[in-house]
């Protein structure tokens, strides 16, 4: 009796902790989001700059190629080894380009785009490096097999740096095409803030596609090296029929349209349904790109193949959200979607991705999604996709952050080699090979290193994770499995407190509001009239002066009883809804917004929704 009484009692305990955790979960998306962009500084190879955040790195691996004729210094470590893997690696690219060609605005907001696109480049720069000719690519240095009988730090690297080529006699249509998507993708990017490095990467990546459809064939066939580690179990049609999707959305021209649509059922586009999306499979996410292109309007001729994407992408969410009649991913008892035991978030990664961006083009559209277990509105795919992202920083059975840094309780064992041992500016003595797994690998301590922003492999089935070095099924961290949800989480931040029912409303938060006080000091002006059609129309001249004595970083407009068009904001998803144009981002004290707009009748009448101070 007495043991049951214990028993009872500590499982009361847990229960409370749980509840009470669950009760005051209340995450901030906008420090995940910094701490997932500190983990790509963290994981960078070469000469690092003069602001480089992650103070226990040095510079590593500064003769990269060399032996071979060739500059590879930079690009980004794979995950807790040091192989540089070109083919996960350009998808860790395409996917923070991705998100920030979604989210740029919410990640104006955190403060944190310049970040984005400076862990894009260090990417784009190296594989411009890497494409040495037009059909030949660099993509590897380092073989897995070697690296891993070390456990050392980058800065002292002893395993051989030996580099890896594809070209007309070894083809490689994966890797060449999802560096080409990775370029396309950033070229995007990059368009409003340097068009001239735009310009360079979209010259690279049309190369490069071009390479990877005339000279076909497996990757992991030519690179036996890559086989083991990254093997394409899928195949290189997802990527030549993804890369052309990037393409036609970084360039328009319906050259890539055609090709999409010309070898939709011949390349799987419009026939696999599929139950993941990853670094190897790429047919969620293209399906999803192609819905954009629907959504968008701009389909003109190719709308029946088109819809044939959509309706696999559909099938995907649909499964996901555990609406596909039987269809669906697997989850474990927590809520987490379960695809593989091995890194199982790299998965919840990019399928909370592809719900979060796919909920916002149904908003924009005023659509639902229709799935054979209901129609699912776009706040309903938001919020499961926040339970995904939740669940990650500690809304979980184990109530534990699967994000190393965030929180106070997270791994601190990850299968990381920099994070394991001191760092070089702690302990300048070099670690040998051995000497780091009879020290540190073996060693049960906690890491001496925080490698903050990290998102380890996850719990397994059953929610059950071992925090040990030895578990890198489980505790090592990916560039495939932070990149898709950097992004959300800047997209997440920009959503205000769950209203009662936890399901999220579409508008950014705020830290002020007009109760307390407008920050904006509005002065309207008539500045000219005419009549047309009989009609009366006046030009609306509105200054804006920001009168709160501190710069204003994000703003929310609503404009009542607008007839006509406006000029000097930029619309949001939401009726009457407007915030700064893509030109401004902070209007500091002082500084004035100045807003047109034309129509008949009386003017329009405009308030402040939400703010953000630096």
């Amino acid at each position: 009796m007495a043991r049951l009484m214990i028993k009872t009692s500590a499982t009361l305990l847990v229960a409370t902790f749980l509840l009470l955790t669950a009760a005051e979960a209340s995450f901030d998306y906008a420090g995940a989001f910094d701490k997932c962009l500190q983990f790509f500084e963290a994981q960078r190879s070469g000469k690092l700059p003069a602001d480089h955040g992650v103070k226990w790195r040095g510079d590593s691996a500064l003769t990269d190629g060399f032996s071979q004729g060739v500059d590879l210094v930079g690009g980004y470590y794979d995950s807790g080894d040091h192989v540089k893997f070109g083919f996960p690696m350009a998808y860790a690219v395409t996917m923070l380009s991705w998100g920030v060609l979604e989210f740029e605005k919410e990640m104006v907001a955190a403060n944190n785009l310049r970040r984005a696109l400076d862990a894009i480049r260090w990417g784009t720069n190296y594989f411009i490096k890497a494409h040495t000719e037009p059909n030949g690519l660099w993509v590897q240095v380092g073989d897995g097999d070697s690296d891993h009988l070390c456990w050392e730090r980058a800065e002292d690297m002893t395993t051989p740096r030996t580099a890896f080529k594809i070209d007309r006699n070894h083809p490689g249509s994966e890797v060449a095409g999802e560096t080409a998507a990775a370029l396309a993708a950033a070229a995007k990017a990059f368009k409003p803030y340097d068009s001239m490095y735009s310009d360079l990467l979209l010259l690279h990546a049309k190369q490069l596609f071009t390479f990877a459809d005339t000279f076909r064939g497996r990757y992991d066939d030519s690179l036996q090296s890559a086989k083991k580690f990254y093997p394409s179990a899928s195949g290189y049609q997802d990527e030549l029929l993804w890369s052309a999707a990037w393409l036609y959305e970084a360039t328009g021209d319906e050259g890539y349209l055609q090709y999409v649509s010309q070898n939709a059922e011949a390349f799987g586009g419009t026939g696999w349904a599929v139950l993941e999306f990853s670094w190897d499979n790429k047919y969620a996410g293209l399906q999803v790109l192609l819905s954009k292109v629907l959504f968008e309007g701009g389909s003109a001729g190719y709308a029946d193949t088109l819809k044939q994407y959509q309706a696999k992408a559909e099938f995907f969410l649909c499964a996901c959200l555990q609406k596909n009649n039987g269809h669906n991913i697997q989850m474990t008892p927590g809520g987490l979607l379960y695809v593989d035991d091995w890194n199982n978030m790299q998965y919840v990664s990019s399928s909370t991705f592809l719900l979060t961006v796919y909920a916002d083009y149904l908003a924009v559209s005023h659509g639902t999604l229709k799935c054979p277990d209901g129609e699912v509105k776009p706040a309903e795919i938001l919020k499961f996709a926040k339970s995904q992202v939740d669940y990650i920083l500690g809304k979980n059975p184990k109530g534990m952050s699967y994000m190393v840094g965030y929180g106070s309780y997270f791994p601190t064992h990850v299968h990381h080699r920099g994070a394991s041992i001191p760092s070089i500016y702690d302990m300048k003595s070099t670690v040998g090979c051995m000497d780091g797994f009879d020290k540190y690998y073996n060693s049960k301590g906690n890491d001496p290193n925080v490698l903050h922003g990290a998102i380890v492999g996850g719990p397994d089935g059953n929610d059950g994770f071992v925090d040990d070095r030895c578990n890198y099924q489980h505790a090592e961290p990916t560039l495939a499995g932070n990149a898709p949800i950097c992004g959300v989480f800047a997209r997440l931040a920009s959503e205000p407190t769950d209203t009662s029912d936890n399901t999220p409303a579409y508008s950014p938060p705020h830290d002020s509001s007009p109760s307390k006080g407008s920050p904006l000091e509005f002065v309207h002006t008539v500045t000219n009239s005419w009549k047309t059609t009989g009609v009366e129309y006046y030009r609306h001249v509105v200054t804006a002066k920001n009168t709160c004595g501190h710069p204003i970083t994000y703003l929310k407009l609503h404009v009542k009883e607008l007839s006509g068009p406006i000029y000097g904001l930029t619309s949001t998803h939401e009726k009457d809804m407007y915030e700064f144009p893509s030109w401004l981002t902070t209007l500091g004290a002082g500084e004035q917004l100045t807003i047109v707009y034309i129509q008949g009748g009386p003017a329009a009448k405009i308030s402040v929704v939400s703010y953000k101070t630096a």
